[in-house]
């Protein structure tokens, strides 16, 4: 209808006029539709900022999913029988839980921690007994970092109640370090306690579950870190924003407006304060109910500021040596996964890193939320999510993703769209990508094989999973 109207015969009549005189006119844009399980403002904004339409009834009429987890795991599951179509973008892959359940995540990186030392032991092997005799044999040897890959960035942890015998051994190696315990598939500091004790695990592992001949709920017990970087005598971590893209290759981005999430009062790792989670636990879920809490700010500092405070204490090169292995902590997490992840081509994820800083500063890997919160505690905390996630739709679903999709054409187009798509990604930095990584790798194989006499075909396989930089 909008056409015919467009194009009446008396407004567009050829007589007396060059064929040329009036081209048609181009088709209005088509216009993205969306769904979502969150009713949450920055979502919102952030769509009818684009001249997004909410989708119909029919529950496949979207383009853009901002999803639950729990819809994720109904939509891909074989037994519903839906399959995406190729302009149908969803913000989670299909088991993007082998990262975000606190005992897989512990399963998954100590497996990869293993499989990288392998890897690096067989290298070194390989260069040290073959060298040149090896290459002309047709041998080409993985390239060596300069040193030893660091994973040592998760605290020493243990599934319960799997481990168990393990875990008390190592407690007994230092009876005064404290544990801190986790339910494997709850948020908000759900459930979180720690302790220094045996006993006090002993009555957890024979409390008896609500319902009968129900297992007791697994945790994860991790050795809690006593010497943590304070600011004000306080205790904090890091909430960094992740998005993949891509797991193979791999492809991350981190936005620079994380924050720090404090506590409302100072730190003491004294027993007698060992049932005090506002001194021990960040989470602004339970923080929010101290009495000091401070709604202002919501107790927490931007990135940004956080990071100026360090740089003036520590100076620029640790913090920048502290910032560069928290970005190598991100991206061997994910690595650490990749290899299981379901890499479907319509999913992205964005995770919300949860990083500790010690006395050292070294940084730690405390966990990864799948559904990071959109929330906002304070306008700062508004304008930050709203920013992240316009900063995740613009690289998720450029300008053309719709072009030869079939969406809906708009009544009238009024720029929104437009202007939306022409906006920079300012607040997004590549952190890696690995698909420069492995052509760097081939080309350096190419050449160690034309060097060596061989004949290549083009295709000379990459180090396995890019696992070394």
């Amino acid at each position: 209808k909008l056409l015919t109207l467009l194009y009446r015969p008396e407004r567009h009549s050829r007589v007396g006029r060059s064929a040329t005189a009036c081209p048609p006119m181009a088709p209005p844009p088509l216009v993205a539709r969306f769904k979502t399980d969150l009713e949450k403002a920055v979502l919102l904004q952030n769509f009818e900022r684009r001249g997004w339409v909410r989708g119909g009834a029919d529950e496949g009429d979207w383009h853009f999913y901002w999803a639950s987890v729990h819809s994720v795991r109904q939509l891909f599951n074989p037994e519903s029988g839906y399959r995406l179509s190729d302009h149908q973008l969803i913000n989670h892959f299909p088991n993007h839980y082998e990262l975000t359940r606190k005992d897989l995540m512990v399963k998954n990186i100590k497996r990869y921690r293993k499989e990288v030392e392998k890897l690096y032991t067989e290298a070194q092997l390989a260069r040290e007994a073959g060298g040149i005799e090896r290459a002309t044999a047709g041998f080409i040897a993985p390239q060596l970092p300069d040193e030893r890959v660091d994973l040592d960035f998760l605290p020493t942890t243990f599934l319960l109640p799997a481990d168990y015998s393990l875990f008390v051994e190592e407690f007994r190696k230092d009876p005064t370090q404290m544990w801190i315990m986790k339910p494997t598939s709850k948020a908000q500091g759900k459930g979180i306690f720690i302790i220094n004790k045996l006993t006090q695990i002993k009555r957890w592992a024979t409390a008896k579950p609500n319902a009968p001949h129900v297992a007791p709920e697994a945790y994860v017990i991790s050795r809690y870190i006593l010497d943590p970087l304070l600011i004000g005598g306080k205790k904090f971590d890091l909430r960094i924003y992740a998005l993949v893209s891509c797991y193979r290759p791999l492809k991350v981005h981190v936005h620079r407006q994380g924050f720090a999430r404090f506590c409302a009062y100072k730190y003491s790792n004294d027993v007698t304060a060992i049932d005090n989670e506002y001194i021990h636990l960040t989470n602004v879920a339970i923080q929010k109910h101290a009495d000091d809490y401070n709604a202002t700010h919501g107790g927490k500092l931007s990135l940004k500021n956080l990071r100026l405070h360090l740089e003036a204490v520590y100076g620029l090169e640790r913090v920048e040596k502290l910032f560069e292995e928290i970005g190598w902590i991100i991206v061997h997490s994910l690595k650490a996964v990749q290899s299981v992840i379901i890499n479907d081509r319509h999913c992205f994820e964005v995770y919300g890193y949860d990083i500790m800083i010690d006395n050292a500063l070294k940084p730690w890997l405390i966990e990864v939320n799948a559904s990071p919160s959109l929330s906002a505690s304070t306008e700062t905390d508004r304008a930050l999510k709203l920013s992240l996630i316009s900063d995740v739709l613009d690289i998720v679903m450029p300008p053309d993703f719709l072009e030869t999709g079939k969406g809906t054409r708009p009544q009238q187009d009024d720029g929104r769209a437009a202007a939306a798509s022409k906006r920079d990604v300012s607040n997004m930095e590549l952190l890696y990508d690995e698909s420069v990584e492995l052509e760097a790798e081939r080309q350096r194989r190419e050449v160690e094989a034309r060097r060596a006499g061989l004949k290549t075909s083009g295709k000379i396989g990459s180090l396995r999973n890019g696992v070394f930089r």
